[in-house]
Parts: C-alpha cells; sequence; structure tokens
C-alpha cells in the first residue's frame, strides 16, 4: 500500500502543490439590531437587472431538462448589444470572466512558458497561470499613480512570452490604461503574444482618454477583451461572463469549450440583462455619483485614495489596514485588504448606495474620534 501511494505520489505536479488559492470579499460580523453592508466585493449596489431576475424565474420552470449545448443565443445576443459592430463568431462565453481567463491560459500556455503580469493586478490572472505551469513575470504598475510600465514590459520579453495580462480599469488600484499607452504597447509587441484586455469594469469609466478593446480587434489578431456580467449587470452570483476577439482565435478556443457549461439560469438572466438599458444606466449614474460623494467626504476626513475609474476606491487606511478592516467589520461595514494583490497595507472600498456611504463616513469618523482621544 505504501508503495501505491509514493508511487501516485510522484505523479503530482509540483506546481499544482503550492498553495495559491483566491480568497473573495469577507462579509461583516454582524450584530443584533445593527444593519450591516457589504463593501468588499464591487457587487451591483442597485442589485439585479428586473428583466434578468424574471427571465431566471421562467427558466426555473423546466430544470429537470438540460441547458443549451453551446453559448450561441448568448453570442446572438451580444451581437446585438453592440450594434453588430462585432459579430456573434467573434465571441466566446463561459461560467465568468474567470473562467475565460483560464480558458485562454490552458489555449495558449504550457509548462515552463512566460505570462506577464502587473500587480497590483486580479489575482486569478497569476495563481490560473501557474496552475499551467507557466512562469509569471511580473512588472509592477508604476507606484506613484499605478500607471502601466510598458518600457518595463517590452524588456521581459522573450521567446517564451505567451500572454500579457492588462486591465482597464485595473482591480485594485481603479486606475486606466490611456488610449495612447495602450496603442503605444500593442503596436510594439509581438504579434504571436496573446494579449488579454480585461475591461470588466469598462462601463464605469469617465476618462475622456479610456478605451476599450472594441475598436482594435479588426487590427490586433492578437487582442482578447475579456468581460463579466458579475459587476455592471448585477449577476454575480450566477457565474457568466464572455470575450470578444478575432474569429479565428474565437474559433480555436471553442474548440475546448465545455459542452453545457453555462446553466440555463445564467443564459436566460445575461441574455435579458443585455436589454435592460435602465438598468445599466441607472447602475453607472449611481456608481458616478456615489463615487462624487465619497471623494468629498474621503478629503474632508483626510483619508488617503487613489483617482478611480472603477466603481470602488483604492485607500490608504489612517491605521494598519488589518486592523482597519477589523475595526470596520465591527461597524457592520466589510471592506477589502488587497495586501494579496500587489497593494500592501492599502483596501478596496466598493462604492455603495447613498445609505451604505454615509454608514461607511460614519464609521471612519468615529475612527477618527478614537485616533484622537
Amino acid at each position: 500500500m505504501k508503495t501505491e501511494s509514493k508511487t501516485l505520489k510522484s505523479l503530482f505536479k509540483s506546481y499544482l502543490t503550492v498553495k495559491d488559492s483566491y480568497k473573495g470579499g469577507k462579509g461583516v460580523i454582524k450584530k443584533e439590531g445593527q444593519k450591516t453592508y457589504k463593501l468588499s466585493s464591487n457587487e451591483n449596489p442597485l442589485g439585479t437587472s428586473s428583466l434578468a431576475i424574471n427571465a431566471i424565474k421562467e427558466a426555473t420552470k423546466d430544470l429537470h431538462l438540460y441547458p443549451d449545448t453551446t453559448d450561441f443565443r448568448l453570442r446572438e445576443a451580444l451581437e446585438v448589444y453592440y450594434n453588430r459592430e462585432l459579430t456573434k463568431d467573434q465571441f466566446i462565453c463561459a461560467a465568468s470572466g474567470s473562467e475565460i481567463i483560464d480558458l485562454t491560459i490552458r489555449a495558449f500556455v504550457k509548462e515552463g512558458d512566460e505570462v506577464i503580469v502587473s500587480t497590483p493586478c486580479f489575482v486569478p490572472y497569476k495563481m490560473f497561470s501557474r496552475w499551467s505551469g507557466a512562469n509569471v513575470i511580473d512588472v509592477p504598475l508604476l507606484e506613484n499613480n499605478y500607471s502601466l510600465n510598458i518600457e518595463g514590459i517590452l524588456n521581459v520579453v522573450t521567446e517564451k512570452t505567451r500572454i500579457v495580462f492588462l486591465t482597464s480599469p485595473n482591480n485594485p488600484t481603479g486606475s486606466y490604461i490611456s488610449k495612447e499607452i495602450f496603442e503605444s504597447l500593442m503596436v510594439q509587441l509581438p504579434t504571436n503574444i496573446v494579449v488579454v484586455f480585461d475591461e470588466v469594469y469598462w462601463h464605469f469609466a469617465e476618462a475622456e482618454d479610456y478605451t476599450t478593446a472594441q475598436s482594435y480587434i479588426s487590427r490586433f489578431v492578437n487582442l482578447i477583451a475579456i468581460n463579466s456580467f458579475s459587476k455592471t449587470y448585477g449577476l454575480a452570483s450566477v457565474r457568466v461572463g464572455y470575450a470578444y476577439m478575432n474569429e479565428e482565435v474565437a474559433a480555436y478556443l471553442r474548440q475546448i469549450c465545455k459542452p453545457f457549461l453555462i446553466t440555463k439560469l445564467s443564459l436566460e438572466g445575461a441574455i435579458a440583462s443585455l436589454k435592460d438599458e435602465v438598468f445599466i444606466q441607472k447602475t453607472v449614474e449611481t456608481i458616478h455619483s456615489e463615487k462624487k460623494f465619497l471623494k468629498e467626504e474621503f478629503n474632508k476626513l483626510g483619508i488617503q485614495f487613489y483617482p478611480t475609474q472603477a466603481n470602488f476606491y483604492l485607500i490608504t487606511p489612517p491605521i494598519p489596514s488589518n486592523e482597519f478592516v477589523q475595526f470596520l467589520a465591527e461597524e457592520g461595514i466589510a471592506v477589502r485588504p488587497v495586501d494579496n494583490f500587489g497593494a500592501t497595507g492599502k483596501v478596496r472600498i466598493t462604492i455603495g448606495i447613498r445609505e451604505a456611504n454615509i454608514a461607511l463616513i460614519k464609521a471612519l469618523n468615529k475612527l477618527k474620534l478614537i485616533s484622537l482621544n
């Protein structure tokens, strides 16, 4: 028996035995009679589109039946959503944006290859790459404003480089990649390197020189843009995302998409949510107005924060981050420490509705008074 155990263990892949797991935003410490607010996971503060909810309820009538084998109907809906400027053959859909990140890595990366990330960044870029046996090369964002270090990225590109991960707006910093910077990097990168452009927070960006990948897809065949239904559309719990790219690349990725990957509830909810323009607009307007409110309040309190193009703020807390997170948790407010993202000592706070944001400011005022005494 011992011999068999050793033999089996010898088959373990060394890069899968490394402790490397994703930890989501935590909840709060609930006290009797206390209202709680979750500002730790960048979820939609307004909830979910009523059109999506109704579609999901309708879909529960035949749960004994398998869902669609493929994502074809959702891809058709996305073609309409993008005003047919992209075709259904340029999309792939999966069970979340994270699933598409994993799919892309499996399609293009093998053991010993290299993947470039720029921390602070979304943890799965590094985690999923390591699961494939790749070497993760980190070119950190520039310290002063978390902007992209183009020169640094180009300097570490080798013949083993397979993927460069870019995010705009970036999680957890809220910074973005300007149109000029994006174009400059794309024209200098070899075309045999896949550029994964994560734009899941694009609805919230307000900068005049912000850009999505859409207008560049026909120009750069190595570009893949990833999106999610978790944020703007309020469908975080049903897990569905999509990406768009060159048709040939999409066809290649589609070959390794698992059948029945998207549940019926997820599929119907996503299709319906794309049609709810009123909900999408209300969500964006809420984030923009509450972003301004929090900015003003942070300034009054002397809270150090970074400019954001997303639905959250990255701050430098006035006390150690672990103590800060614990204090707010006891006040009924969950926020996210982001040391594991690469932003040591920083905390990410989701922009909530006014009630939640007022509760946050009251708690910060309480903390300030405690600190003064």
